[in-house]
Parts: structure tokens; C-alpha cells; sequence
């Protein structure tokens, strides 16, 4: 299973030349993850108040055309690798053309441990929210 997030590049995500700045490729990416994990009827907000914390312990970016101010965009999102107190989730940024094609500006991934929300120590998913965790395996 994969998410899909539209947005449109704002003005404020450009640079002079009206190119996003790469910096927000990463926040971009967030939307994606918080779109996916709501595809499994749960929010990041439900897993914090379950205890569960997701930091970034790795992010990689690779770009491949510009997205410009105003462009239309997409963002797919997949879990590649779920263990249980770790996952990894891969993205791909594409422009959709005003011919509906899309065409692909980067892509990337991140990985996030599963902490508890009071000692930040690892914890596992598996145990703290066995349907979701379940959910998420599934679709690997």
C-alpha cells in the first residue's frame, strides 16, 4: 500500500529563482508519512497519546529536476522495512502536468525508531499497537 499527498509549491518553499529549496523535500516527505499512517485509521497524534515516538535516524534525498513556485505536486509514500521498533519509508516527488502526466522530481527515504514517549528508549510496535503494526506488515 501506498499514500498519495497533493500539494502546491508555494512561494515561501522558493528560492529567487522560484525553485523549492531542497530543505523542503524533508517536510514534504513528514506530509506523505502522516498521510500513509492515517491510511491505517490511526494518527501520529493517536500513537503519541498510545506512547509511541517515531524520531528520524536517517534521511536521504536524491533530486532529479526542480520543483517551481506554484507546480502542482505529488507525494507517494510506502513502508519498505517494518521491525518492531523500527520502520522505513521511501518517497517519490513527482509534478503533475497540466496534461495529468507526472514526471519525477526526487526521491528519498527515512527511518524511524519507535520510542516510548517518557524514557525515549526503544519500544516495540508490535506490542504497544499490535493491529497497527499488523496493518503495516501486511502491506510490505
Amino acid at each position: 500500500m501506498h499514500s498519495k499527498s497533493y500539494l502546491t509549491v508555494r512561494y515561501a518553499e522558493t528560492d529567487r529563482m522560484g525553485i523549492a529549496h531542497h530543505s523542503n523535500y524533508p517536510v514534504w516527505y513528514e506530509v506523505g508519512r502522516t498521510d500513509y499512517i492515517k491510511g491505517f485509521g490511526i494518527s501520529y497524534s493517536d500513537m503519541e497519546k498510545a506512547g509511541v515516538l517515531m524520531p528520524l535516524t536517517n534521511l536521504t534525498c536524491h533530486f532529479k529536476a526542480p520543483a517551481l513556485y506554484e507546480d502542482k505536486i505529488l507525494i507517494r509514500t510506502w513502508a519498505m522495512e517494518l521491525r518492531a521498533a523500527h520502520i522505513q519509508f521511501s518517497y517519490t516527488v513527482k509534478k503533475i502536468n497540466d496534461d495529468g502526466t507526472e514526471e519525477e522530481l526526487g526521491y528519498g527515504t527515512t527511518e524511524h525508531g519507535f520510542v516510548d514517549s517518557k524514557t525515549f528508549r526503544p519500544c516495540s510496535l508490535k506490542k504497544r499497537l499490535p493491529e497497527l503494526y499488523e496493518k503495516v506488515k501486511a502491506t510490505l
